[in-house]
């Protein structure tokens, strides 16, 4: 094990090999605790919204849970990525799932007690867990190589599909466990998530040694010392590259989260039972990630700019295929695995966007503000979701979701002709 007060080797194969065996260690760290935090995310997805309606009446509310839970998410990025640039990864990520656990404690008890006051307030600390969930993804990314960054994101986004996936399809089961204890059928998942996102808090602490991002950032000052720090020019051309993947992000976010928080509502109006909510919701959380390994070799391969594009293409057919699915369980299938295909695409793109355009002794920091910027997109859409559908109905939801999809296509290929004629102009003799 090596230090962070360990001098780095003034060797450049030293430091390389390094580099690469920390990274080893920290993909396997974050493949570990995001196995865990993926059953803790999906079970605020699977069944928050009906637990609301439940409480208090009204199809009207279902969107609230998704639009308080993304709210406490923004906050969580926040200070995720404050704590993370300035102590390290492992007290920002390990105190985040922490935090989004007792959350889910709380949510138990709230349906318990028949509280919707602490429901609320429960599951703006529940958010916690899923900001840091997707966080994480950027804890693979610290000491990767520049042309392996979106496949070392992707490998810690399939591995929160093990959870993601079974979550929801425990939700006979766990509604069944707390039936047993007294608690209300549809709180049973919360309680999953409360184990699960307490160990993947506990796990990452332990396992997250060295921390990646304090040895990145010394490794990235000592270069910048050495004279191979960036020039302001390229300082100028990598916050706009900001810019854009927080707008990949932040699109993506909105439309899945949006046609997402009412499908279950949705599903249930067409006499679906739990068992089919979690199917459907099963199979869109695992098109949220299980792609990732093909979609990270994708961005680095064929370019950022191109699986953004095809993000908003593929989230645009998603919204549609919504709108004319009707009651028909397979219609809501195929919607839902083109969302989170959609939604998968922009994710990666997006990171690999914001990575590009970052160095280690800000990373963190922008990486978290950008999270915000995620994570109310996200409260944005689940809120409106619920006045939308109870206004006109899910149909038009989808279509909704479809035009704003549509508007992410122009703006990212209009951005890559920019920066194409910037790079040209930039490489003419003077």
């Amino acid at each position: 094990m090596i230090a962070l007060d360990t001098a780095l080797p003034t060797d450049a194969l030293a430091r390389e090999g390094l580099r690469a065996s920390v990274q080893r260690r920290t993909l396997l760290a974050v493949i570990v605790t995001q196995m865990l935090g993926g059953a803790g995310l999906a079970a605020g997805v699977t069944v928050g919204a009906l637990l609301a309606q439940r409480m208090l009446g009204g199809d009207q509310y279902a969107g609230l849970p998704a639009a308080v839970l993304t709210l406490g998410s923004a906050l969580t990025a926040f200070l995720v990525g404050r704590v993370s640039q300035r102590f390290g990864r492992r007290p920002g990520l390990g105190g985040g799932f922490i935090a989004g656990g007792l959350g889910a404690v709380g949510v138990v008890v709230a349906a318990r007690i028949d509280s919707p006051v602490l429901l609320f307030g429960a599951l703006f600390v529940y958010g916690a867990g899923t900001a840091t969930n997707l966080q994480a993804r950027y804890a693979g990314t610290d000491l990767a190589l520049p042309a392996r960054r979106a496949t070392a994101a992707s490998i810690a986004m399939v591995s929160t599909t093990i959870g993601a996936v079974l979550g929801p399809n425990l939700v006979g089961p766990m509604g069944g466990v707390a039936a047993d204890w007294g608690i209300p059928v549809l709180a049973g998942p919360f309680i999953l998530a409360a184990a699960a996102y307490l160990s993947a808090g506990v796990a990452l602490i332990l396992l997250l040694r060295p921390d990646p991002l304090l040895l990145a950032e010394r490794l990235f000052l000592r270069d910048a010392t050495a004279g191979s720090a960036p020039g302001a020019p390229r300082v100028r051309r990598l916050a706009r590259g900001v810019v854009l993947g927080a707008a990949v992000m932040v699109v993506a976010q909105i439309v899945m989260t949006g046609i997402m928080t009412m499908t279950p509502v949705h599903m249930q109006m067409h006499h679906n039972g739990l068992n089919a909510v979690g199917i459907v919701i099963g199979i869109h959380i695992a098109a949220m990630y299980l792609p990732s390994l093909v979609t990270g070799l994708l961005v680095d391969r064929l370019g950022r700019t191109t699986m953004a594009i095809a993000s908003g293409s593929t989230l645009l057919l998603a919204g549609v295929t919504a709108a004319i699915a009707g009651d028909s369980l397979a219609g809501s299938i195929c919607a839902l695995t083109l969302l989170g295909l959609g939604w998968n695409f922009g994710i990666i793109a997006g990171t690999a966007m914001i990575i590009d355009a970052t160095t280690a002794d800000v990373r963190a920091r922008v990486q978290g503000s950008v999270d915000v910027l995620i994570a109310l997109a996200g409260a944005g859409g689940g809120a409106m979701s619920g006045v939308v559908m109870a206004a006109t109905s899910y149909a038009v939801l989808g279509l909704a979701g479809a035009a704003i999809a549509l508007v992410l296509i122009p703006v990212v290929a209009i951005r890559a002709t920019r920066v194409r004629s910037e790079r040209s102009i930039a490489t003419l003799p003077r």
